[in-house]
Order: C-alpha cells, then sequence, then structure tokens
C-alpha cells in the first residue's frame, strides 16, 4: 500500500493551520508541525500556536516539545520526525505535515546536508560579533563569502548566519556548497500544498494577526521571557521588538509597528523560498474540498 505525507505551507497567516487540521480529520491523519518557533513550551502567543480546540480537533506532534534553552538543529528534526513518521506510517497510510519554515521542510522531504564539525572560537568569535555589532554585521559577512546561500536563508535568524559562517571559515568553503545533490529515500510519497494569498490580504491578516496577539497578551508574555532573551529561540519576530521596548530603546507604538513589517519582510522572504520549490500546488483559503480532491487525484494516479 502506498504511503503519503501531505505537506501544507505557505506564508505566515495564510491559513496553514486550518487547512491541515481539515485534511487531517478528512484523511484521519496525524498532524506533525514544522514550525521552528512553535517546539518551544514557553513560546505562544508571539508564534500563533494551534489553539485548544485546534489541538484538540486532530493530533499534533512537536509542538511544545522543546524548551526554549535546548538547542535544536533542522538535522536533529529530521531524525527525529523521519522516525515519528515510518512509525506512524505502519497503521496509516497518510500523515500531514505543516509548517512555513521551508528549512525543515526540505529535511523531511530530502534530507539534511551533512557538514563539517564547527569550530568552538570561531563560532564565540561570531557570537561576539553579534553581540557587538548586530545582526546586520552577520548578513554583511555571510553575503561577502556565501552569496548563494545569503539569498536562501532566513537574515533574521543568527542561529543559522553565525552557523553557516562557522562553517564557511572553519572549511574555507561556502556552506552551500556542502549541499547534496541527491535525495535521501524515503518510505513516502509527498503531495505537496501550498497556501496563496494575494499581497494586499496578507498585510491585512498579518496586521489584525499582531493586534489580536497584543490584546491576547504578547507584552505580558515577552516580559516574562525578557530575561532569556540571549536564547537564540527568542530571536524571533514579535519577541525582539518587544525586548527592544522593555530595553527602553523604543515605544510600545513603534514595537507594534516593527513587528508588523518585520512579519511582512517575513512572510515574502517564505515566498521567495517557496517559488523555488518544485510541485506545490497553490490554494486559498476555505478550498478545503477542492484541496482533498487534489490530493486523492494524486493518491489515486500514485504519483
Amino acid at each position: 500500500m502506498n504511503r503519503f505525507l501531505i505537506v501544507v505551507t505557505g506564508p505566515t497567516a495564510s491559513g496553514k493551520t486550518q487547512a491541515s487540521i481539515e485534511l487531517a480529520r478528512h484523511f484521519h491523519s496525524h498532524i506533525i508541525s514544522a514550525d521552528a518557533r512553535q517546539f518551544y513550551l514557553e513560546m505562544n502567543i508571539g508564534t500563533a500556536k494551534p489553539s485548544l480546540d485546534q489541538l484538540a480537533a486532530a493530533p499534533h506532534h512537536f509542538i511544545n516539545h522543546l524548551s526554549i534553552g535546548d538547542s535544536y538543529s533542522a538535522g536533529q528534526f529530521e531524525q527525529e520526525a523521519i522516525s515519528f513518521i515510518d512509525d506512524d506510517l505502519k497503521n496509516h497510510s497518510v500523515i500531514t505535515l505543516v509548517g512555513g519554515s521551508g528549512l525543515f521542510i526540505r529535511a523531511v522531504l530530502e534530507g539534511f546536508d551533512s557538514f563539517p564539525p564547527e569550530d568552538p572560537e570561531v563560532k564565540e568569535k561570531l557570537q561576539d560579533l553579534f553581540k557587538a555589532e548586530g545582526l546586520v554585521a552577520l548578513q554583511q559577512l555571510l553575503r561577502s563569502y556565501d552569496p548563494v546561500y545569503y539569498d536562501k536563508v532566513d537574515l533574521n535568524n543568527p542561529q543559522r548566519l553565525i552557523r553557516a559562517m562557522s562553517v564557511c571559515l572553519t572549511s574555507g568553503k561556502p556552506f552551500s556548497s556542502f549541499h547534496k545533490q541527491q535525495r535521501k529515500q524515503r518510505n513516502f510519497t509527498p503531495v505537496k500544498i501550498g497556501m496563496k494569498v494575494e499581497k494586499e490580504e496578507l498585510h491585512r491578516r498579518i496586521d489584525e494577526r499582531v493586534e489580536q496577539m497584543m490584546l491576547a497578551g504578547l507584552p505580558d508574555e515577552a516580559a516574562k521571557l525578557f530575561p532569556l532573551r540571549r536564547f537564540n529561540a527568542l530571536q524571533t519576530v514579535g519577541y525582539t521588538e518587544l525586548f527592544e521596548f522593555l530595553e527602553e530603546k523604543i515605544t510600545m507604538d513603534e514595537a507594534v509597528a516593527k513587528i508588523k513589517r518585520n512579519t511582512r519582510q517575513y512572510a515574502r522572504r517564505q515566498m521567495t523560498w517557496f517559488k523555488k520549490e518544485k510541485d506545490i500546488a497553490w490554494f486559498v483559503r476555505d478550498e478545503a474540498e477542492k484541496i482533498a480532491e487534489y490530493i486523492e487525484g494524486k493518491m489515486m494516479s500514485g504519483e
């Protein structure tokens, strides 16, 4: 019997969560989150985790299974997610993967690349550079050493920038040169679904989501996490801006405006990534029946 992995992706605020739940209920499948920030137990409002009702509507996995201080990579996620998928598909024919983290989705579909070990001294110097000169310094450094990876990476994620530059400086080769050309063998067939939204509508949804997060208590959540802000998990849109407010660098109104702007920029980078991916069928929100019919057609054809 063929086994299928339904992949639901798209930019933030595009409707991925609800679409994945509707598909999971239709196909009686479990859901794996590939959202790199929803892994963390302490980060709730700012990561737009599924609500309690949504979590109860279908079995979810890889949400709230880490703490902020835990070190976690796409390679680790690949190993753990593939192990879970392989085990689940012994009893089911379909499982659903949902998220906007393109790197983590690619790790599950294709396998993560094998990179040389990091030099702790080099990594420490890069971390010192980040503390002293900020994100822009890391971005400029990566652009000069590896413009290929610079065009792909989430430029607001210092952990990934430091990792890439550590490999560049330790090996003397671009980080992107270690990317494998051959996919790992998987025991499932992926069916990729993308949730698309017109630019103006996406911006409206993002602004509305940010306002809802603020009303739901995001400032209080950020204040509680403020003493832990050094952890990489908290270098995330929605938290970093409020940390600036708590450090009295900007006003609350400026923080909210920055969250909206940075979220729009993040959504744009997500779409740049996904547009380069092959075989994604794009749908709009509220097309659950149409999406299910498309997936069933792919399953029947064995593709």
